[in-house]
């Protein structure tokens, strides 16, 4: 009975230590980006710029959301056999798979949450670039832009919840190539074997 019950503890130690260090390390995260947004903004009083950045989040956190969605419906079989035959990226793409929980979490919750935040932060810098231009209606441009957000958001993820689910070997075998490039070219671990 004893040695169920520490095993349990144990269990839900090293689940509340992950909570711990994905709060940790979406805070790092969003303090970088939300500071990069900002100095970007201040520095670039630019329209254009500023909704280039912005799609540029917008597409991120799109892709992030598939991929997320789509680790959790991929198996883990079609990859274990590519890995044993050394194809490139099929050994990340396993990885993926078998670490689904960690890596929906980081993919849609992590990244989309900052995404959802820098995006927030850019539309009411570009409302307030336009509402120069238009300074009465400075209230009704935030209010547009910011639901023209939400709703790309919105039917951009629902349009790739889709494709995750349907395609969802196709997205995580792209996914799984994409790091082993990145790996390799920058020298780094991206996903561990754990």
């Amino acid at each position: 009975m004893g040695k169920t019950k520490n095993n349990h503890s144990k269990g839900e130690n090293d689940y509340f230590g992950r909570v711990i260090k994905i709060a940790s390390l979406t805070f790092g995260l969003a303090l970088i980006f939300t500071v990069l947004s900002e100095y970007f903004i201040a520095r670039t009083q630019s329209i254009f710029f500023a909704t280039f950045f912005l799609v540029v989040i917008i597409l991120l956190n799109i892709v992030f959301d598939i991929v997320g969605t789509a680790v959790a419906a991929a198996e883990e079989a079609p990859f274990h056999a590519m890995a044993s035959k050394k194809i490139r990226g099929a050994k990340e793409s396993y990885l993926l798979v078998r670490n689904a929980d960690k890596v929906a979490n980081f993919c849609n919750d992590v990244i989309g949450d900052i995404a959802g935040t820098i995006s927030g932060a850019l539309g009411i810098s570009l409302a307030l670039q336009i509402g120069r231009y238009f300074p009465g209606y400075l209230a009704l441009i935030n209010i547009l832009i910011t639901s023209f957000i939400a709703a790309v958001i919105v039917a951009g993820k629902a349009l790739g919840k889709k494709i995750a689910i349907e395609k969802a070997e196709k997205v995580i075998a792209l996914a799984g190539i994409t790091i082993y490039h990145l790996e390799k070219n920058m020298k780094v671990k991206i996903i561990k074997d754990s």
